[in-house]
C-alpha cells in the first residue's frame, strides 16, 4: 500500500472533505469516460486492420504482386491423414488399357519451303533457290 501516490494513500483520503472526494470522483469517471471511448476507437482500427489484413488476390481484386506474403510464407494447411486420403494412387491404373494417338504411316511428298523475300529489309533474294520437286507415291489401304 506504500506504493500507491500520496493522493490515493487510504489514511489522507479518509481525512479529506466530502467536496474534494466528490471532485476527485468526477475527474476519475471523466478519465474512465476517455479511455473507454480511446479502447473503442483502437478496437475498430484493429478490425478495420484485420479485414485489410486477410485480403489478398485471391480474396480481392489486388493483383498478385500486392500480395505482402508470399503463398511460401502462409501457414500451409495441415495434411490429411492417410484414412481421408484415397486409395488409389494418380495416374495410370493397373490392368487400364491404355489410349494413344497412332503415328502417320508414310509420308507421300515433301516440300522445301523457303521465303522469297527477305524478312528484315524485304529485299528479294539474289540467288534463286532450285525448286526441288520430290514425290513418293505408293499405295494405301
Amino acid at each position: 500500500m506504500n506504493n500507491l501516490p500520496q493522493e490515493l494513500d487510504p489514511e489522507r483520503l479518509r481525512q479529506l472533505p466530502k467536496e474534494e472526494l466528490v471532485e476527485m470522483i468526477i475527474q476519475q469517471a471523466q478519465v474512465n469516460r476517455e479511455l473507454l471511448s480511446s479502447i473503442q476507437e483502437l478496437k475498430q482500427e484493429i478490425e478495420k486492420l484485420r479485414v485489410i489484413g486477410n485480403l489478398d488476390s485471391k480474396t480481392s481484386s489486388k493483383p498478385p504482386s500486392t500480395d505482402l506474403l508470399k503463398k511460401s510464407e502462409k501457414n500451409k494447411p495441415e495434411t490429411k491423414s492417410l484414412a481421408d486420403s484415397p486409395k488409389r494412387s494418380p495416374g495410370g491404373q493397373p490392368g487400364h488399357k491404355g489410349k494413344t494417338r497412332k503415328g502417320f504411316d508414310r509420308v507421300d511428298r515433301y516440300e522445301i519451303l523457303r521465303p522469297q523475300i527477305c524478312s528484315c529489309g524485304q529485299a528479294e533474294f539474289i540467288l534463286q533457290p532450285v525448286k526441288v520437286e520430290c514425290t513418293n507415291s505408293g499405295s494405301r489401304c
